[in-house]
């Protein structure tokens, strides 16, 4: 900004008339631009609006030491039981309108055929409590969110949880508590749960009281704190999302007592 002499000191007045009129909460004009105004008769010296101040010195900056990463590794005893799926009285099997639950050499499959058809089959067993648990899902026929998984802490087909993995690669746990559904953990991507078919994931599950910790391929997923079931038994699932058919296999089952 440029200005005549005699002009500058009539300027200043009138400015300061201006600031002493103006509302406090009014905000400031805009820094000036570069744009060269056109000459003036007689140039003045040109307004230093940021003066310069003495050496600038930072101010000491702390550095927070990283908390150390809590340990999720499971910790597990002794073997409860294992299934190698050779023992067809051990599980609910048959066909239903939703598709077809059978056992094949070493594993039990889950044929959907229904559109949007959901599909599972119950190990007849006694219920489970503290465990750390695996399983092989290998989904054969599989796309988008078609989802298939384990039944855990089963009651009664009203009262559940249920994890599983989409085959987008999606991890999530829903819960049936008298017949009224949540979702404690919502659908989430995970690098570690394998997208489309053919594939195979190795599911695993460490209970000990409310709470429950969830992994894919030895990978840690997340945990969850579940007062309302604390034990129940067990089952497979799998659900088509559309109106294709879905197939998914579960194979090597190793039940665990769970540890602190």
């Amino acid at each position: 900004m440029r200005k005549t002499v005699p002009a500058l000191t009539a300027s200043f007045l009138i400015l300061a008339w201006l600031a002493a009129c103006l509302p406090t909460n009014m905000p400031l004009p805009p820094l000036p631009t570069d744009t060269p105004l056109p000459p003036t008769a007689t140039p003045t010296a040109t307004i230093v609006w940021f003066p310069p101040t003495a050496t600038f010195t930072p101010l000491p900056t702390t550095t927070r030491a990283a908390a150390p990463t809590p340990d999720a590794s499971p910790r597990f005893g002794s073997l409860i039981f294992a299934d190698d799926f050779t023992r067809p009285e051990s599980w609910t099997l048959g066909r239903t309108p939703a598709g077809v639950a059978t056992f094949g050499k070493g594993e039990i499959s889950l044929v959907v055929t229904q559109p949007r058809g959901y599909l599972f089959s119950l190990r007849q067993e006694a219920a489970l409590d503290n465990f750390y648990l695996e399983i092989t899902a290998s989904p054969n026929i599989c796309r988008g969110g078609d989802e298939y998984g384990l039944l855990l802490r089963l009651v009664s087909l009203q009262d559940f949880l249920r994890f599983g993995l989409t085959c987008r690669g999606e991890t999530r746990l829903d819960r049936l508590s008298g017949g009224q559904a949540s979702s404690p953990h919502p659908p989430s991507l995970s690098g570690a749960a394998p997208p489309g078919a053919p594939s195979r994931a190795r599911l695993a599950v460490w209970a000990f009281g409310r709470e429950m910790r969830f992994y894919i391929n030895g990978e840690f997923q997340f945990s969850v704190n579940d007062p309302t079931l604390l034990s129940g038994g067990l089952g497979v699932f799998a659900r088509a999302s559309g109106d294709d058919s879905l197939s998914v296999s579960f194979s090597d089952l190793a039940v665990y007592q769970a540890l602190r």
